[in-house]
C-alpha cells in the first residue's frame, strides 16, 4: 500500500546523501527542510558529522562506510527512491560506496552537489576524494551543479566570466553526466548559472540579494532540483524552479548566529500561505468596495488596489486586480480575481511606502478633484502631495518612475504615512489621488468615507 501511494505521484520519494550540520543550515538538515517545504518525502544517509556554527567547522566526524552502506540498503530497499542527491562526500571511500549503491538500485536521477569547501572557508573533502568523484560519481549522474570554486576545481580552468562557465560547463559535462549547472553566485553582478546538457547552453539570470545569510544554499538548490526532477519535470524547467526557489530562500534568509546565517527553505511555503491570506483580504476589500457604489471616485485611467506580502521587494510580491477596478455610473465592476504582478503601477506604489514603513502594504488610486481632497480633509485623513513641476527631468523620461519618485518625495520630506497622496498632474500626466493603509481594509474604509462626502 505504501509503495503505491508514493508510485501513484502523491509524494516524491528523495534520498539526501550528505554530512549533517549541527548548527541545521546546510548539508542533511537544509535538504530535509527543502524537500519537506516542496511537498517530498526526506530520507537521508548520513555520510559525515559536523560540529558546526554560522561561524565555521569546528570538527567532522566521519561515518564508517559499513553504516553508510547499511542506511542506504535500510533506505532503499523499503521506502524506495525518486531521485537522490549528494552532497559532503569527505572520503574516496564513502564516494565510491555511494556510487557502487546508487547503481544497485538504478536511481537515475541523480544531482550530484560536489561540495568541497564551506560557507567559513574550511576544507570538507580529501583530496584524493575529488579523483573518486570525477571517476566514480559524476559518470552516474543526471545533474552535476558546481559552484565557481568547485567548477574550477573539477575543470582545471579560472573562471571570471559567464563564457568561462560555459567552458568548464562543457569540461565537467564530457566527464559523463547528462547536465552540469555552473551556478554563478561567486562572480559580479547579477546571479547568473549556466545549464548544459551536451548540445546547448541555457541561462538562468535572477537578481543578486545582498546578504551574508547564504549559508547551505548549495544544499538547499540541489534538493529541490533532485524533487523538481522526480516531480517529472525536464532538466531545464526543474532548475529554473530550483533556482526560483532557491532566490525565495536567500531573499528570505534568516539573521541567527554571528556568522554566515542560513537561507530559508521553508520561505516558499510561508509565501505560499501569506499569498492566500493577501488574495483573500484584497478580494474581501474589492467585494465590499463594490456593493458601496462608490463609481464617482474612479479615475478616467481606472483605479487599481494593491496588497503586498510581508516584506515584499519585488512587483510580483504585490496582488492587485487583473484588468483594474472600473466604472459604469455609480457602480464599481471588476473582471477577474486578484492576482499577484496583475499591476506594475500600483505596486511600485506601495513598494516605495514599505520602504519607509513595511506595515503599510496596501494602496489605491482614486480620482483627483478639489472636491475630493476638501472631502479627505474633512473627515480628518492625513493629507499630503506633491507638485509633477518638482519632478528631475530623467525620472519623468522612465516610464512609471513618477509613481515611485512622487512617493518617495513626500515620505522622504515628512518621515510618516500620511493617509492620502495627491498631485495635480502636469502635461500629459492625470492628477491622482493615492490612498494608504495597513491592508486593503483599510483603504477600503477610507474610501467610503470620502465617496459618501461627495455631493
Amino acid at each position: 500500500m505504501t509503495h503505491d501511494f508514493f508510485t501513484e505521484g502523491i509524494m516524491k520519494r528523495i534520498l539526501t546523501i550528505a554530512g549533517s550540520d549541527s548548527g541545521g543550515g546546510a548539508g542533511i538538515q537544509a535538504d530535509l527542510k527543502a524537500i519537506a517545504a516542496l511537498g517530498g518525502y526526506g530520507m537521508s544517509v548520513i555520510t559525515a558529522l559536523t560540529a558546526q556554527n554560522t561561524a565555521g567547522v569546528q570538527g567532522v566526524y566521519p561515518v564508517p562506510e559499513e553504516f553508510v552502506e547499511l542506511q542506504f540498503d535500510s533506505v532503499a530497499s523499503d521506502i524506495g527512491v525518486d531521485a537522490a542527491k549528494t552532497g559532503m562526500l569527505a572520503a574516496s571511500g564513502v564516494i565510491r560506496t555511494a556510487a557502487r549503491k546508487i547503481r544497485q538500485y538504478g536511481i537515475e536521477l541523480l544531482v550530484v552537489d560536489p561540495v568541497m569547501v564551506a560557507k567559513g572557508g574550511a576544507r570538507l573533502i580529501e583530496e584524493d576524494a575529488i579523483e573518486a568523484l570525477v571517476r566514480e560519481l559524476i559518470p552516474i549522474a543526471f545533474m552535476v551543479t558546481p559552484n565557481i570554486p568547485e567548477a574550477e576545481v573539477l575543470s582545471g580552468l579560472r573562471i571570471s566570466s559567464p563564457r568561462e562557465m560555459k567552458t568548464a560547463a562543457a569540461a565537467i559535462q564530457k566527464m559523463g553526466a547528462r547536465h552540469v549547472v555552473v551556478k554563478g553566485g561567486h562572480l559580479e553582478g547579477g546571479a547568473l548559472d549556466v545549464l548544459y546538457d551536451g548540445e546547448r547552453f541555457r541561462e538562468f539570470a535572477a537578481e543578486r540579494i545582498e546578504t551574508r545569510d547564504t549559508h547551505g544554499t548549495g544544499c538547499t538548490f540541489s534538493a529541490a532540483l533532485a524533487f523538481f526532477l522526480a516531480d517529472g519535470l525536464r532538466a531545464e524547467d526543474a532548475v529554473a524552479r530550483a533556482k526560483t526557489f532557491i532566490t525565495t530562500a536567500i531573499r528570505n534568509s534568516i539573521r541567527v548566529g554571528s556568522g554566515h546565517g542560513p537561507t530559508n527553505p521553508l520561505a516558499a511555503l510561508i509565501r505560499k500561505a501569506e499569498g492566500h491570506d493577501c488574495i483573500r483580504a484584497l478580494s474581501s476589500a474589492v467585494e465590499r468596495l463594490k456593493s458601496e457604489h462608490c463609481g464617482r471616485i474612479i479615475p478616467e485611467v481606472q483605479s487599481n488596489l494593491g496588497y503586498a506580502l510581508p516584506g515584499a521587494t519585488i512587483p510580483s510580491e504585490v496582488a492587485a486586480v487583473p484588468g483594474r477596478i472600473i466604472r459604469m455610473g455609480a457602480d464599481v465592476f471588476t473582471f477577474r480575481e486578484p492576482a499577484f504582478g496583475a499591476s506594475s503601477h500600483i505596486a511600485r506604489i506601495i513598494l516605495t511606502v514599505m520602504r519607509f514603513r513595511p506595515e503599510y502594504r496596501a494602496a489605491m488610486n482614486i480620482r483627483f478633484s478639489e472636491e475630493i481632497i476638501a472631502a479627505c480633509r474633512d473627515l480628518g485623513l492625513d493629507t499630503d502631495s506633491f507638485s509633477r513641476a518638482d519632478e528631475p527631468e530623467e525620472v519623468k523620461r522612465r516610464e512609471g518612475s513618477s509613481l515611485e519618485w512622487g512617493t518617495d518625495y513626500v515620505l522622504a520630506r515628512r518621515g510618516s504615512i500620511p493617509d492620502v497622496i495627491f498631485d495635480r498632474g502636469d502635461v500629459g500626466k492625470e492628477p491622482m489621488v493615492r490612498v494608504l493603509g495597513r491592508d486593503p481594509e483599510e483603504v477600503v474604509a477610507k474610501i467610503i468615507k470620502i465617496a459618501g462626502r461627495l455631493a
